[in-house]
This record gives C-alpha cells, sequence and structure tokens, in this order.
C-alpha cells in the first residue's frame, strides 16, 4: 500500500477570461496556488494564450506565458468530427466570429489534452448560452467545463479525499505522513 501522491490528478485548461494577472479573481488564485505547489495542473490552448496577448497589457501578457500551451492539431478523422460537434453545440446557427470559432479550439483542446476547461464564458443574463451555458450538451460529448469556484470545489475534495487515503496508509502500514497532510487546503481559510 502506498502513500498517495501530492498531486490529486487533476488537469485544468483555463480559458482567456481566466487570466488573472492582477490577483483579483479569488478562487483563481487559490487554483494557482495549487498548480506552484504541484497539487494540480493548469496550462492553456494556444489559441486563448494568443487572445490573452492581444492588446498592451504587459503583466497579462506576461501572467499568460507562464503556463503551457497545446496546440489545437485536429488531425483525425474523429478529432475533426469533435470540432464540428463543439461548434454545433456552442453555435447551432453556425460561427460568425473569430472570437465564436476560438471559443470552439478552445473547448476542443481542453478534451484533446484530457483536461478541464475553467471559464467565465456564457451562462449568465447577458451570455445565457456560450460555453458554460452549453455545459451539459458539452458533458455528453465528454468534455467538463466550470466556473472557477466550481473547480475550486472540486480540488478541495480531491485534496480532502488523498488526505483521508493516507491517513489510512499510515495506520496500516506506520509510514509517516508527508508534511503537506492537512495542509493543502489552508489557503481556503486565508484572510
Amino acid at each position: 500500500m502506498n502513500m498517495p501522491e501530492r498531486y490529486v490528478n487533476l488537469d485544468f485548461h483555463i480559458d482567456t477570461n481566466r487570466i488573472n494577472s492582477k490577483a483579483q479573481l479569488n478562487h483563481m488564485n487559490m487554483l494557482e496556488h495549487w498548480h506552484e505547489v504541484d497539487i494540480i495542473s493548469i496550462e492553456m490552448s494556444h489559441i486563448a494564450q494568443e487572445e490573452a496577448t492581444q492588446g498592451r497589457n504587459s503583466p497579462r501578457t506576461e501572467k499568460t506565458y507562464t503556463y503551457i500551451a497545446t496546440e489545437t492539431l485536429a488531425s483525425t478523422r474523429s478529432e475533426q468530427e469533435l470540432l464540428i460537434q463543439i461548434q454545433d453545440t456552442l453555435f447551432p446557427h453556425g460561427v460568425k466570429s473569430p472570437n465564436e470559432r476560438n471559443d470552439v479550439e478552445i473547448v476542443f483542446n481542453a478534451h484533446k489534452y484530457g483536461a478541464i476547461l475553467v471559464t467565465a464564458d456564457g451562462a449568465s443574463k447577458r451570455q445565457p448560452n456560450g460555453i458554460l451555458g452549453n455545459a451539459e450538451a458539452l458533458r455528453r460529448l465528454r468534455i467538463q467545463v466550470l466556473r472557477d469556484d466550481e473547480a475550486v470545489e472540486l480540488v478541495k475534495q480531491k485534496i480532502q479525499n488523498r488526505d483521508q487515503r493516507a491517513r489510512r496508509v499510515s495506520q496500516i502500514t506506520g509510514q509517516e505522513l508527508p508534511t503537506w497532510i492537512g495542509r493543502d487546503l489552508d489557503i481556503l481559510r486565508a484572510p
């Protein structure tokens, strides 16, 4: 029986709207902290990275380039079919702008690289559909999209489960608990 590692097997892709260059998005601050200490992984698609670096906002550009970027590279028939399914799900009346095309690729990249997409796009009064407004339809395509607060809750649950498992392993085998057990949720209690 092995002691669990710190990483909780959650990979996230962040959308352009979750670049947290001013550190004012509290839930993103938590996710970023967990990424920095190797509890989770955060990446973004190349297309989201390009969107985020438009304009003359150097702090935003610097923050954007701290993330590994993935490429769409939809070269197989099944990948091309999935791109069409995503497009039809998000924009049933057709893609009408480069931003809409980018949304399709951003969602596709999260799926292709086995990640959960974290976004604030859609499911609001101003934008009832968008990515989040189509979360259930995307789930049927095996694509998971979450708001950043939902991602925090998912990570929190995984950390709690990991710590509980580590304590059981320690009780059964006598192995010493890693120093981070019981401490990775302290960020939730910080002022």
